[in-house]
């Protein structure tokens, strides 16, 4: 049944309008209480804002990523397609040139459109001429620094233009479209095509990794949680002087219940004007993420648009947190006509229901252990809640902690008397202090811990003998491979180049729709590039060899086809379009060899070649790698040898040997941690300086007080330092307990062995740390200038 106001009896009213009354004089309170009222809801607007800035940006966060996602795939290209159209006015051939420069990636594409309704590429308005380009404004602007010298020599294309927006995936992302001529003799499938349309002709639905969708939400959480502590001391700036001004009402007439309400309108502006600036923050930051780059990733100001209905949980969450937490936090404090009562021994913290958390928290999570990847996802809910209480558990048990500890601390200097004295009569005030890199640097132990210990299950070793070669150069079909070695060779910062080329040798004929019943591998090369792969009693140009000690099956095959005049059939084709057949046969004078492995850490079987060996036709149909040695103290050596690849052809693809590679979907979820820890970062060392000057403001009297009679700069300085210092360390010691304890559930749950990544678990404390020092060391000039005699007028 609805209730309409005017129905409501006049006493109810009555009641209703004087709530709102208190809440509307409190906000008054707020904005018309002079300079220290002002400064308060500065203080308080600013934090909350800083930490509404922060959640603003994480609920844009997930449509940032899929407007990436989106982009990305409606630029796909797909050389790989099954389907190759025939020549009409409706295609496009296009060739992947993707390359490196500096350790950035770069998406090249060079296209030649066969008629004119040819499938426009997004971001472009028309395709460049044949020796010209478009380029993304990032790429132009490194094209034309001085940082672009190398880069240019290796795109000696005209820049006509630049990629739109629709185009790319990031504002900083460098692609181009460079155009190109009698491109269709090329298309081999994968790396040239001809295609008639952009996009993913088949989306895929690819269920997500268990393991890495858990470690999707611990990372949400891990960062969130930092910033609802953050928002929830902000509210609670200047706490002191606003129940002295509630004092005073009491004094006036106003009841108990009323001065609670006015203090709730007063965190109620101040958490509103926060929203404001939040809002302001956020705005301002998504400009500037524009033109940033973190960890690889950028993204334009339009991709950061958070989701409506969060960005509405936002903004009623955080005036109704503000007075939630202000109620609470009258709850311990008498206030009377003539004062408060706050200096009073409070009663002591009880422990029992602090453990409460942490232990449901673990509750929460132990049905969960030993999931791991078998036994489907793990329950979003269960592993949310979890994280959330042990995380909370930490800042409910650093109070408690805090008191017990410092209530025994012993004498000694008057600097440490000073800070030990403030901290027994305001423990939960230090404890509210380091609350937020608490929590931030315990989640930040248990997520190493859960990285470290899965991340030999995303990662791949390459068996790589970086010993023997830096970088593999693949050389397409149809370029001579001995005047790439040459080019190569001559190439700055090249040591050696060894050249390897192969193919495959089978029984009969090589057909789109069948292969041979026997077929075995051809790798050709010099003798001294052979020597590479097999051990050999000889060698000179013109011998063939039979290898054995590869595999069983390989060697099986070889035996079969080495029989000396057996004629045997090259591939040579491109791609899947055969190219030509070409015959082999095999000479009386063959050789044996054994396999070893070769820079790629392969063994490789079948024939080895030398080059007046392999019959005409087929070198210039074969494809091969140049393995490059280099020097590794010349500036810029890998760029100088992905230019000479890129005038060797530029289809031609350079990489840079690593020992290992991890999954990419691993790799952008620890780098979106990064991301998001740099700036939980950035907002916990803010809210610390905020939190310190707040206090310190506070406190101005009675410094200029001790300052009066006799105590040294000196001394205060140091009793600060140690005011700071003792419950950060009590908290990083407690953080860090919780961390290890979560780390261990996190990594028992994905049924990996539970191991303690002691340099992270340093590390991570040690960041901690750092913060609260570089903090201390900000408010000193504000402290030095807060300690003067004349701090003690008043009017």
């Amino acid at each position: 049944m609805r209730v309409r106001w005017g129905n409501l009896p006049a006493r109810a009213r009555s009641r209703a309008w004087g709530r709102v009354r208190d809440l509307h004089m409190g906000a008054r309170f707020a904005f018309t209480g002079g300079r220290e009222g002002w400064t308060r809801v500065l203080l308080t607007a600013v934090g909350v804002g800083l930490g509404v800035a922060l959640l603003l940006l994480t609920t844009a966060i997930p449509n940032a990523l899929s407007v990436r996602h989106q982009r990305d795939a409606a630029r796909l290209d797909y050389t790989y397609s099954q389907n190759r159209p025939p020549k009409a006015d409706d295609t496009l051939v296009i060739a992947d040139t993707d390359t490196t420069y500096h350790d950035k990636e770069i998406r090249g594409r060079l296209v030649e459109p066969e008629g004119p309704r040819a499938p426009l590429a997004p971001g472009l308005t028309k395709y460049p001429a044949p020796g010209e380009m478009v380029v993304s404004p990032a790429l132009k602007e490194l094209l034309d620094s001085d940082a672009g010298k190398l880069l240019r020599e290796r795109l000696p294309y005209r820049v006509t233009g630049t990629i739109g927006e629709s185009g790319l995936i990031g504002s900083r992302e460098l692609a181009y479209y460079a155009g190109t001529e009698d491109l269709a003799p090329r298309i081999n499938g994968w790396q040239v095509a001809r295609i008639t349309e952009f996009g993913d002709p088949y989306p895929s639905s690819e269920r997500m990794d268990p393991v890495l969708l858990l470690l999707v939400m611990v990372v949400f959480v891990v960062l969130l949680m930092p910033v609802a502590v953050f928002i929830g001391a902000a509210v609670r700036f200047g706490g002191e002087q606003r129940d002295r001004r509630l004092a005073a009402l009491r004094l006036v007439g106003s009841d108990s219940r009323m001065t609670r309400r006015i203090a709730a309108g007063e965190a109620l502006a101040g958490s509103l004007l926060g929203l404001v600036f939040g809002t302001a923050f956020f705005l301002i930051g998504r400009q500037v993420a524009g033109s940033a780059e973190v960890f690889g990733i950028s993204v334009f100001p339009s991709y950061l648009n958070p989701s409506p209905a969060l960005a509405v949980l936002v903004a009623v969450a955080v005036p109704a947190a503000a007075v939630l937490v202000t109620l609470l936090a009258l709850r311990g404090v008498v206030i009377e006509p003539l004062g408060v009562v706050r200096t009073a021994r409070p009663a002591r913290r009880r422990l029992w229901w602090r453990l409460l958390l942490p232990l449901g928290g673990l509750a929460l999570l132990y049905p969960m252990l030993g999931k791991g990847r078998t036994n489907g996802d793990f329950n979003q809910f269960l592993v949310v809640g979890g994280v959330m209480l042990l995380l909370v558990g930490v800042t409910v048990l650093l109070p408690w902690v805090v008191e017990t500890v410092v209530a025994r601390l012993g004498s000694g200097g008057v600097a440490w008397q000073l800070a030990v004295r403030r901290l027994q009569l305001s423990s939960g005030t230090a404890a509210r202090l380091v609350n937020g890199i608490a929590v931030a640097v315990a989640g930040a132990i248990a997520l190493q811990m859960l990285f470290a210990g899965v991340e030999s299950d995303y990662t791949e070793y390459s068996g790589n003998d970086l010993r023997r070669a830096h970088m593999q150069v693949n050389v397409p079909q149809g370029v001579v491979l001995a005047g790439a070695v040459e080019k190569f060779s001559a190439t700055r910062g090249v040591r050696e180049a060894t050249a390897l080329s192969g193919t495959d040798v089978g029984d009969g004929p090589w057909r789109t729709e069948q292969s041979p019943d026997v077929s075995a591998g051809v790798t050709i090369g010099d003798c001294a590039s052979l020597r590479q792969v097999a051990r050999m009693s000889s060698c000179r140009d013109g011998d063939v060899f039979a290898v054995s000690g590869a595999d069983p099956d390989a060697d099986t095959s070889t035996a079969k086809l080495a029989r000396p005049g057996r004629t045997l059939y090259l591939h040579t084709s491109s791609g899947m379009e055969q190219v030509q057949q070409v015959a082999w046969t095999v000479p009386a004078g063959l050789k044996s060899a054994r396999a070893v492995k070769d820079p790629n850490g392969f063994k490789r079987g079948g024939f080895l070649m030398t080059p007046a060996a392999v019959p005409a036709g087929a070198a210039s149909a074969i494809g091969g790698s140049v393995f490059l040695k280099l020097d590794e103290s010349v500036p810029d050596a890998h760029e100088h040898v992905r230019n000479t690849a890129s005038r060797v052809d530029p289809r031609t693809v350079a990489m840079v040997w690593v020992s290992s590679a991890q999954s990419r979907k691993f790799a952008s979820i620890r780098t979106g941690l990064f991301v998001g820890a740099v700036c939980v970062l950035l907002l916990i060392g803010a809210s610390l300086l905020v939190s310190q000057l707040e206090q310190l403001r506070e406190r101005k009297k009675l410094l200029s007080a001790l300052v009066a009679f006799g105590t040294r700069r000196r001394t205060l300085s140091l009793s600060v330092l140690w005011q700071t210092a003792v419950p950060i360390a009590l908290g990083l010691l407690l953080a860090s307990a919780v961390g290890l304890t979560l780390g261990a559930v996190l990594l028992r749950m994905t049924g990996t062995p539970v191991a303690v990544d002691w340099s992270s678990v340093l590390a991570m404390t040690g960041i901690g740390a750092g913060i609260v020092l570089t903090v201390t060391l900000l408010s000193l000039p504000p402290l030095l200038r807060l300690m003067r005699p004349d701090g003690l007028r008043t009017e």
